[in-house]
């Protein structure tokens, strides 16, 4: 064989198997080692965050903690970033990821996902004196979204068709100003943060009007781990049932976790 030739074939190969998961069963592996890794993103809260004494606290934190306390581990936080929340899964630095994970036909494809453990409502909301029933209240007006999110794209679609434009903010914090200083006559957005909104200015009371759709949010593993699959999914079903994932979620986020998830 041309030396060229063999090198290539050695690199793919130390690729590949580089590439490979650190064990064939992450569950053994995870009790071998008595840790449990979990990818979080600290920058999203109420979610994930930090504390004035750097501590991680917020409601995937706690879901996290929860976790890892009941299977009798350590917890090992690996600090990430939405765009490598799942690198970190497919390259083993994770065992998990917890970290607003909403479930999605794309995401699907390179990893697993439980249950649901949680859900985002999206919705349009808009102060309290602001009538807005349906979409023909929103004809002429603007809806405020943060660009590049999902709420961006549905309502993309359907600006021309239901006779609104769309404002976008290049984040949730810009988002969130705009509303509260009385610029924005309406915003899509996660209730979450219309409840953000609502403390800032209580005075505009904003409130969601419509619900746009819940996003599943589930627990991330690799792929072909059936095993910790099913452990997981056993857990999420026990503490959805005695209401401690719902109370963690409430604590953080000012409203129950969505009913379309509890009922399931």
């Amino acid at each position: 064989m041309n030396p060229t030739k063999k090198i290539a074939l050695l690199a793919t190969l130390l690729s590949a198997v580089l590439s490979l998961p650190a064990s064939a069963n992450a569950l053994e592996d995870i009790q071998q080692r008595g840790e449990l890794r979990v990818a979080t993103d600290m920058s999203l809260p109420p979610s994930g965050m930090l504390d004035a004494a750097m501590k991680p606290v917020g409601s995937d934190v706690e879901t996290a903690e929860l976790l890892a306390k009941d299977w009798g581990l350590k917890l090992k936080f690996i600090e990430t970033t939405g765009p490598t929340r799942i690198p970190n899964l497919q390259t083993g630095k994770a065992d998990i990821v917890i970290s607003t994970l909403s479930v999605t036909p794309q995401r699907a494809q390179v990893i697993d996902f439980t249950r649901a453990y949680a859900g985002l409502r999206s919705v349009i909301a808009a102060p309290a004196a602001t009538k807005i029933g349906d979409w023909n209240d929103l004809k002429g007006h603007a809806i405020t979204v943060t660009r590049g999110t999902t709420q961006d794209s549905m309502l993309s679609k359907d600006a021309m068709k239901n006779g609104f434009t769309v404002q976008r903010y290049d984040d949730d914090a810009t988002l969130v100003t705009a509303a509260v200083s009385g610029q924005a006559y309406a915003v899509a957005t996660s209730a979450t943060l219309v409840n953000q909104i609502k403390k800032q200015n209580p005075k505009l009371d904003f409130e969601p009007k419509m619900t746009l759709t819940v996003f599943d949010l589930a627990i991330g593993l690799q792929k072909n781990q059936p095993e910790l699959k099913d452990k997981l999914n056993q857990w999420i079903e026990t503490n959805i049932k005695n209401g401690k994932l719902n109370a963690i979620y409430e604590k953080y986020h000012g409203e129950p976790i969505p009913k379309e998830i509890i009922d399931r």
